[in-house]
């Protein structure tokens, strides 16, 4: 399994140059501009490694440094403090606060990829997923199960890993192609509609026993979303 860096910056031209840069080298990325929802995403998600901007918005880096710090789950993840403060003082106070190095911008790209190396030889070796759960749907993906809350739910084996591609990313839309060329494979020769079939199959499932929770976006494709809009 790849080791995840989680980028918390709301500047989108850096965040997009970090993510470029750290996917070159294989590490996956996930980037949070909001101040207000990155520990979430940080309890969500539990990244190897976090790149945290001194200045969001809402909430400072500061201050969810030391909020993850206080979460016993996630205190021991690696943070990387970037900002444009440079002076000592500042250093000593992000430092303070929890974080583990200090980059000050501007800041040479292999450097940072130096320090974040360092940082992840201390991290723990990322685990292969075991569950996916977005609101009472549960994925057992060791056992390949479905459970909307305590009911299981047989799907076929292409329902569930429709299922599993729209809850590893909930709220992104993907195409119909993106999800034949990843469901189906390559060297399968299926229509685009027959993606529609499946995914009306995979409703039918889930539905009986909850909210639908799928979204279709028309001229778009699908995705699972908490406020769902159905536009066919």
């Amino acid at each position: 399994m790849k080791h995840l860096v989680m980028i918390i910056e709301d500047e989108e031209s850096l965040a997009l140059m970090l993510r470029y840069n750290l996917e070159k080298e294989g590490y996956e990325v996930y980037v949070e501009p909001r101040g207000s929802k990155a520990l979430a995403e940080v309890e969500r998600r539990r990244p190897s490694v976090i790149l945290l901007d001194w200045m969001l918005p809402e909430l400072s880096g500061v201050d969810i440094c030391k909020l993850i710090r206080a979460k016993p789950d996630i205190k021991n993840i690696p943070v990387i403090m970037l900002t444009a403060k440079g002076e000592e003082e500042d250093k000593v106070k992000g430092l303070s606060a929890g974080a583990d190095d200090y980059v000050t911008k501007p800041f040479s790209v292999p450097e940072l990829l130096a320090r974040v190396k360092t940082q992840l030889r201390r991290a723990p070796e990322p685990l292969a997923e075991k569950e996916l759960v977005f609101k009472d749907i549960r994925m057992d993906l060791s056992e390949k199960k479905v459970f909307r809350g305590e009911t299981y739910i047989h799907l076929g084996p292409t329902e569930f890993r429709l299922l599993k591609m729209l809850m590893e990313t909930p709220g992104k839309v993907f195409s119909r192609e993106y999800l034949l060329k990843n469901v189906w494979g390559d060297n399968i020769y299926v229509e685009s509609r027959t993606v529609d079939v499946h995914i009306r199959r995979l409703r039918k499932s889930l539905n009986e026993y909850g909210a639908d929770y799928i979204r279709t976006v028309r001229a778009s494709g699908y995705a699972i979303d908490v406020t769902p809009q159905t536009e066919e």
